[in-house]
């Protein structure tokens, strides 16, 4: 295994950490009589393959169900001094209820302290408000550091970008947990303000969100060779030191085996990406045309500057990937997503859009005049069944 500093909290961080939100029995708590003995098994030696391959970060949340229930009955089996060990709680209009769910989550977790602890899902400026406030849940936080209950406080986040940056400028973190990979770079400002900030640096779901990596089309197949999607999407994010470490959802305990067929391969990345770095462009400005490539993104509004509150630029982001790349199922799974994902994943799909005048909220793009109409495709090509998060399954 391979270690990177984590910022100012200085823990060695494994290059990959081991995400808590697919291998748990259910999304809600329940008694541990309610697991059953096999799936217990299952996150046991999940746990225990981690460790043995030196991925020694276990992430969890507060709102991942029986997860950290689960994790507590293995956790104590270990060398407490060799993890380190992240929960996630979301910020609370009172900060009673959010000291409330940390000791929930600390007697789950069966352990006297956590290492990192998340603010979960700092999406909306008002989220971050809420958090810093005087009185508010970072105040909290500081207690429990007092109290040696928690080493070190970051947050996750789905914001958009200028949302994470000014969350980072406060200075009150340690680290972030964002979204950054080959097929969605757009918060690399974010990550290099996390540097300035020396804050590390956690990205979240690189497999899954990241393209459903674990089951890639196979024109992403031929395009990443002689890598698989997942081995280069790997590559690509730790071939940028400014990137600590990845975040593997392990569900069993041979997910692992293919992430770290990467990590021989770190040093020579400046060899190995060019080539496959450019047949990715390539193909994406043969599917796209290059004006579209270079320029698709200029000008779009925002969800809430849009009729019916339309999710433009994910529309647009999601069709780019189905064409260049032959990610359809993914962008199915994301644009199904829409509208019923709140602040997590924000707007609505592109519904009814002959009846609304999108040219006011269109003037700064250079495309205005074709998007209503790539926009109508593109639900008539994705459209399907409402898809829940995880946590709402």
């Amino acid at each position: 295994m391979l270690y990177r500093r984590f910022g100012r909290t200085e823990l060695p961080m494994p290059v990959f950490s081991c995400g808590g939100m697919r291998y748990q029995h259910q999304w809600q708590d329940i008694s541990l009589a309610d697991v059953p003995d096999q799936n217990q098994r299952n996150l046991e030696a999940t746990i225990e393959r981690s460790l043995e391959v030196g991925i020694n970060h276990i992430e969890t949340a507060r709102g991942y169900g029986s997860s950290e229930m689960q994790l507590g009955q293995v956790l104590p089996k270990f060398d407490r001094n060799q993890l380190i060990i992240q929960t996630k709680i979301a910020p609370k209009e009172d900060p009673k209820e959010f000291r409330r769910q940390f000791e929930q989550s600390l007697e789950f977790l069966n352990l006297d302290y956590v290492d990192l602890l998340g603010i979960h899902g700092i999406n909306t400026e008002k989220l971050l408000e809420k958090t810093v406030r005087p009185g508010g849940c970072l105040d909290e936080v500081r207690k429990l550091q007092a109290q040696r209950k928690v080493r070190f406080v970051g947050f996750s986040t789905h914001a958009p970008t200028e949302v994470i940056i000014k969350t980072i400028e406060t200075d009150q973190f340690d680290y972030v947990n964002l979204h950054w990979y080959y097929i969605n770079q757009t918060n690399w400002d974010a990550i290099e303000a996390a540097n300035r900030y020396d804050l590390g640096v956690f990205i979240i779901s690189p497999s899954d969100k990241g393209g459903q990596l674990y089951k890639p089309p196979q024109k992403l197949i031929d395009l990443c060779q002689p890598l698989s999607p997942m081995v280069f999407n790997d590559l690509f994010c730790l071939s940028h030191p400014q990137v600590h470490t990845l975040s593997l959802g392990a569900s069993q305990p041979s997910d692992f085996d293919q992430h770290l067929k990467v990590l021989p391969l770190i040093e020579k990345a400046d060899e190995i990406l060019p080539p496959i770095l450019e047949r990715l462009e390539e193909s994406a400005i043969a599917s796209l045309g290059k004006n579209w490539y270079e320029t698709w993104h200029l000008g779009l509004p925002r969800v809430e500057e849009t009729p019916n509150n339309i999710n433009i630029p994910v529309i647009l982001w999601l069709r780019n990937l189905a064409l260049a790349y032959g990610l359809t199922e993914y962008a199915k799974m994301r644009y199904n997503l829409l509208g019923r994902a709140g602040h997590w994943f924000p707007g609505e799909k592109a519904e009814n859009i002959e009846q609304l005048n999108l040219q006011p909220c269109l003037k700064n793009s250079p495309h205005a005049d074709k998007i209503p109409a790539l926009l109508a495709k593109a639900h008539q090509w994705f459209n399907g069944e409402p898809v829940k998060r995880l946590s709402q399954q």
